[in-house]
């Protein structure tokens, strides 16, 4: 019952009973074992393995096809990663036959910190060979995020300007309405720099950045993401004290609804200092990106629900239309990740009359705003390419371990700084602490706040953030 009632709930087309649903429900079978027994639960296990094999009927498989991959996926808490996989090996569950590959799915987060995530990893290596290991990242699997390697590198127009010469600075912003909901206790030990900027916001990063693969092979994809997060700067104490925030926002409105802090959400410590917010200015230390200052931002409880890229161009020489227009627009690329997919673009342009005033024009783009338009959730791509055995949408563990080292020196200083953060310290349904805008501020630069910003453009109101004089970093 539990099983019909989520298929009808989460489903994206409508359930309905009779033959197809009952030869759907029998290809199911349910287990229940204690995960961290490293015996009976696993051989119990193996057994039913077993019989699902011999099961099969001759002919299943087709001409060249394995008869059977076995996928385990971990989409539990991460203390039970190793007491599972040692307790697959102890059975031989990992081990793979000629026709029967074994392929195993972790979810984030994979470690706590970098000893953690390099004592998991080599606990995992001792039964599991990398190639069958697939550490799961949702963000990699949503449809614009696959697009932005198509529109750099598909377009003439894009790619021979995609560097320090041309770009002035990125945006990458992930906001959430949402706040912790049932997870505080998990969260409450994360945090945002965990939870999404070791993971979800370093492989937004790594796609914006990287270098064209020699091929669309999954390790030459790989590479050059690697390569980025080898090239991220590591911040120095008085860089993240400058240039890294973080908030925790306390009771407020949002969409209309007042909510508590997050203080006062279930399995939450009353006083605890757990960052919801996080904001940073990073740099690319290579020849294509030096000196292009990248700003990124995500945090709960804020304003609208939105995951986009953008990237503003560099202001053109004040000659010709500056001398007599000031406040020119930037050309500005926006890469509309969720809940939105789409580009966004903004140009200038004359402004229709005889006056000769100049206007940005833009070019809105939206892939899935079209009626019956029912793109893949990234989970359903994710888990059919752990099927096909293609590991191109996966982390390899050099950009897990990369990853770590940026963000771990800022938890190591956030651990031992004295003094204690003063949350809360922005509003539920605020763009998180005043800190956050001063960030850009100080660089002659504002947030492009989300898909308000789009609505404004939308309704033909001037929602372009305006520009100040640059404070000497």
């Amino acid at each position: 019952m539990q099983f019909r009632e989520s298929v009808r709930e989460f489903s994206s087309r409508p359930v309905q009973d009779g033959a197809e649903w009952d030869r759907f429900t029998r290809m199911f079978q349910y287990l229940r074992a204690n995960l961290e027994d490293p015996i009976h639960g696993y051989a119990e296990l193996k057994r039913v393995l077993g019989s699902l094999r011999s099961s099969q009927q001759p002919g299943d498989a087709q001409d060249g096809e394995r008869d059977m991959a076995v996928i385990f996926y971990l989409a539990v808490p991460a203390h039970l990663f190793n007491p599972i996989v040692q307790g697959l090996a102890q059975q031989g569950l990992h081990l793979e036959g000629e026709c029967s590959p074994r392929r195993i799915v972790f979810e984030k987060p994979f470690g706590h910190d970098l000893a953690s995530a390099r004592d998991l990893n080599r606990k995992v290596r001792q039964v599991f060979e990398e190639e069958q290991i697939y550490r799961i990242d949702h963000y990699l699997g949503k449809e614009m995020i696959q697009n932005i390697i198509v529109i750099r590198f598909a377009n003439a127009f894009l790619e021979p300007i995609w560097n320090s010469r041309y770009i002035d600075h990125v945006q990458i912003t992930s906001a959430e309405t949402d706040g912790v909901g049932d997870r505080g206790d998990y969260y409450d030990k994360a945090g945002a720099l965990r939870d999404m900027v070791q993971n979800h916001m370093c492989q937004l990063l790594t796609m914006v950045a990287m270098e064209p693969p020699s091929s669309l092979e999954t390790e030459r994809v790989r590479d050059e993401k690697v390569k980025v997060l080898r090239s991220l700067r590591k911040l120095s104490p008085q860089e993240i004290t400058r240039y890294v925030i973080r908030g925790q926002y306390g009771p407020g409105v949002v969409n209309g609804e007042e909510v508590p802090g997050y203080r006062g959400e279930p399995e939450v410590d009353q006083a605890s200092n757990t960052e919801t917010f996080v904001a940073m200015k990073v740099y690319i230390d290579n020849f294509r990106w030096a000196g292009v200052p990248f700003y990124i931002r995500t945090g709960k409880r804020l304003p609208v629900r939105s995951t986009e890229v953008v990237v503003e161009f560099r202001t053109l020489p004040e000659v010709l239309y500056f001398k007599e227009y000031r406040g020119l627009q930037p050309n500005i690329l926006v890469i509309k990740v969720q809940p939105e997919e789409g580009v966004f673009l903004q140009f200038n342009a004359k402004k229709p009359g005889q006056a000769g005033f100049i206007a940005p024009v833009r070019m809105d783009f939206c892939q899935n705003c079209a009626v019956g338009f029912n793109s893949p959730e990234a989970y359903e791509r994710l888990l059919m390419e752990v099927i096909r055995g293609d590991r191109t949408l996966f982390t390899r563990w050099d950009e897990v371990e990369e990853a770590w080292k940026f963000v771990e020196p800022i938890i190591n200083y956030w651990r031992g700084s004295a003094g204690k953060p003063r949350f809360p310290n922005y509003a539920a349904g605020e763009w998180g602490p005043k800190e956050a805008e001063e960030l850009l501020r100080r660089d002659g630069r504002t947030w492009y706040d989300g898909w308000t910003r789009c609505e404004l453009w939308r309704k033909g109101q001037n929602g372009t953030p305006g520009r100040t004089g640059p404070t000497p970093d």
